[in-house]
């Protein structure tokens, strides 16, 4: 007979077992978001307890959101695209050029947003998925390309004046309940821009993608086992393809939530944004050999790293280097757990 030890062994192994790794760095994630976002609530003074400043990360941040959930997509599926803030600042500059200089309409300034992305897509994905060039090296010069094209179309920054862009720029969508009172005894109600509801909005519907879909278990397959993935009839090259599209679809929709954000064009816009998207999925739990990550923790990783960059700020940390140190150190921290967490699971998983 088994005794006490092996049986109680054996229990805690199955309910491990249970967990899958996703679920499991998506609930270290949150954990660490919610210590961390406490602990400056409590050492960093008053300025984290009002809910306006959890909104402006967000306000801050809600291109980044939509880019890094593009990113997971193309890191789940086994790849990566670093050309994603390249095609960010693109978009900005054509759809500022476009209203500024051609009397265009938002309309069609969001339609070539969608066009930017999803040329870029298609051929960044075939070249991926039907050429079986590596995708670093397709995204790098994707990444080279956009930035090049980013100072043809204008080379010098400046600010949009079109009277219908800058009338929804200033849109404000106010949370009822959540504002604060200032410091000459006005109350100052809390709120968030457009860019943050079509961020969330497209949290939401990716993470139905992944969870309830035949395409969003093939990027899971794909990313895990390639080999495994022909064996169960998936189609590969294809779900290769269209994580690159929706990667640059979302690149080319946060660029223009960017664009609503800055309202202006300039080639230095975005510089920066592809390391930082790649962060946020890594933070969020998305694991950079495949097969593994979510949205939910992606958009916890796009709020920690914000933090984390708020309270070395706070902390009158503000040259640009105290920052960059932070980052590299919380990478290297998930990076860790992440590999410690999978592999106590494997050691359960095999006791």
């Amino acid at each position: 007979m088994m005794d006490q030890n092996q049986k109680q062994l054996k229990l805690k192994g199955g309910i491990f077992s249970r967990i899958s790794d996703t679920n499991l760095l998506l609930t270290i994630t949150i954990v660490i978001f919610l210590l961390m976002y406490t602990g400056a609530i409590i050492f960093q003074g008053q300025g984290f307890t009002k809910p306006q400043m959890f909104f402006n990360i967000l306000n801050a941040n809600a291109a980044l959101i939509i880019t890094a959930c593009g990113m997971s997509i193309v890191m789940i599926s086994g790849g990566i695209d670093i050309s994603v803030g390249g095609v960010v600042a693109l978009v900005s500059m054509c759809c500022a050029v476009y209203l500024d200089h051609h009397n265009g309409s938002i309309l069609g300034s969001i339609l070539i947003a969608l066009g930017i992305g999803l040329a870029y897509g298609i051929v960044q994905g075939t070249l991926v998925a039907y050429f079986d060039i590596q995708p670093f090296i397709v995204s790098l010069a994707g990444m080279f390309f956009a930035r090049g094209m980013t100072t043809i179309v204008n080379t010098a920054p400046f600010n949009v004046a079109d009277p219908e862009f800058t009338k929804l720029k200033q849109t404000r969508i106010k949370i009822p309940g959540m504002g604060s009172v200032n410091k000459k005894g006005m109350y100052i109600p809390a709120y968030i821009e457009i860019g943050v509801v079509v961020a969330l909005v497209l949290v939401v519907i990716l993470f139905l993608v992944l969870r309830y879909t035949k395409l969003g278990r093939s990027f899971y397959a794909v990313g895990g086992n390639k080999q495994s993935a022909l064996m169960l009839g998936v189609n590969v090259k294809r779900t290769k393809f269209i994580s690159h599209v929706i990667c640059s679809m979302m690149a080319g929709i946060g660029g223009y939530v960017y664009f609503l954000h800055v309202g202006s064009g300039s080639a230095s816009h975005a510089m920066g944004m592809e390391m930082n998207a790649i962060a946020s999925s890594i933070i969020g739990g998305t694991m950079l050999s495949g097969g593994v990550g979510n949205i939910v923790g992606t958009l916890f990783g796009v709020l920690s790293l914000s933090t984390i960059q708020n309270i070395v700020a706070s902390a009158g940390l503000d040259e640009a280097w105290w920052t960059g140190i932070t980052i590299a150190s919380m990478l290297c921290v998930f990076l860790l757990i992440q590999s410690i967490v999978i592999r106590q699971k494997k050691r359960a998983l095999k006791s």
